[in-house]
């Protein structure tokens, strides 16, 4: 964090970084670059500029399958482009409020490899000339309020916990509201108490949006001039269409519940070297199936009811239940486990574990240092349960919805 920094102050970041928070945990990267490395070999180096085409591959965006196992998902130069015009031009009767002359500032407390800060805050706002103030930790809330207080800024992208988490932090009065024209909300569902709140606090409604890495990501979102929260994630972005279909990929009526299905210039490519994978979520006519169920009502506005998937959505990050079992069931002590997702007030949902012990000596403070030592921070489970079996299907599956439904 400190390299770019340069200096005594460099060194002295790096070192508290690293050896007073140890905030970087051991790792192992072979025939890896430093990056003032390569940023040095760079300015010795001759510039000789790529021709770079619309359906030339921009990013490999990576997500996850039904399995947890990653997916690039593909997204052309044409794809990034289309979904930073089209949220341009969908911010814009909000950013036009900006002064003539001030130039935009936006923040973003969101990690920079996630497809909401890569198009929504750094792409847009190099394509609108503005300004980016980077949140390295959002969960440290006082940090987070005292570095918008040296800031006048017009745009907050976030997920519903963060918005959450700073109109109930008693340094949100110190923040100067007055210039904020636009916050979008998505990575998760945003909860109307948190928006109704947000709203009374700082005068701008969260307009909540929809999108996945699949998308670019933006689909949907709620009109910027919306003066209440309206619950749903909106209306489809300029040259995007969506539709709610069922399992044969027929359009349901409006009204009742399908899954979500997304066509538009934003829509990736495929699957990296996964032609199985892409077939299964692309369409003949080249809609994208986004797993989620959803209904549209009568006047085009859609809302996400449920997940068509048994993704655990925690602070707008995807837990896969497979990949977390994975990891438990190499535990020495463990017979069976598997993970459902439960509400939390902090993160939306949080990840619950259920345990069959192998070894009867086994406790909860044992699997917590296990889980702390091979899951990455929010797929570590909240809750711990042990049980003498799991429910399953007469074919021996898992009923995960019995293990969610039971508090």
């Amino acid at each position: 964090m400190g390299d770019m920094l340069g200096g005594l102050k460099g060194a002295l970041v790096n070192y508290v970084v690293r050896s007073v928070k140890k905030m970087v945990p051991a790792y192992s990267l072979p025939g890896a670059v430093k990056f003032k490395d390569a940023v040095n070999r760079g300015t010795r180096g001759t510039l000789r500029k790529p021709e770079i085409k619309p359906d030339d591959v921009a990013v490999l965006q990576y997500t996850g399958g039904t399995t947890g196992v990653s997916k690039g998902a593909v997204l052309l130069h044409r794809n990034v482009i289309a979904n930073v015009l089209q949220s341009e031009v969908w911010n814009a009767p909000a950013m036009d409020k900006v002064p003539k002359g001030e130039q935009a500032v936006g923040i973003c407390a969101l990690p920079l490899y996630h497809i909401f800060a890569f198009t929504c805050s750094m792409m847009l706002s190099m394509r609108m000339g503005g300004k980016t103030v980077l949140i390295p930790n959002p969960r440290d809330m006082p940090a987070v309020l005292k570095e918008l207080s040296k800031h006048k800024f017009h745009s907050l992208p976030a997920v519903s916990t963060l918005f959450n988490g700073m109109a109930n932090h008693p340094d949100f009065d110190k923040v100067d509201w007055s210039n904020l024209k636009v916050s979008i909300g998505g990575g998760m569902a945003v909860q109307g108490a948190v928006a109704d709140l947000w709203l009374k606090k700082t005068g701008c409604p969260i307009c909540e949006g929809y999108g996945l890495s699949e998308t670019s990501p933006s689909a949907s979102c709620n009109p910027v001039t919306s003066t209440q929260f309206t619950g749903t994630i909106g209306v489809p972005l300029p040259s995007t269409s969506m539709k709610c279909v069922d399992d044969n990929g027929v359009e349901v009526p409006v009204g009742q519940p399908g899954e979500i299905a997304i066509k538009g210039p934003q829509v990736m490519a495929g699957y990296w070297q996964r032609p199985d994978e892409t077939a299964k979520v692309m369409t003949a006519d080249g809609y994208f199936k986004s797993g989620d169920i959803g209904i549209m009502d009568e006047r085009g506005y859609f809302k996400i009811v449920d997940r068509k998937k048994d993704m655990v959505l925690v602070s707008g990050f995807n837990v896969y239940p497979n990949e977390v079992e994975d990891v438990v069931a190499r535990m020495p002590g463990v017979l069976e486990c598997a993970v459902v997702g439960v509400p939390d007030e902090k993160t939306g949902e949080a990840v619950k574990l259920v345990i069959v012990k192998r070894d009867p000596s086994l406790t909860e403070e044992q699997v917590r240092e296990y889980c702390h030592a091979n899951l990455t921070g929010y797929k570590r489970p909240r809750v711990i349960e042990f049980r003498t079996d799991l429910p399953k299907t007469p074919v021996g599956k898992i009923l995960r919805r019995e293990l969610r439904d039971k508090k």
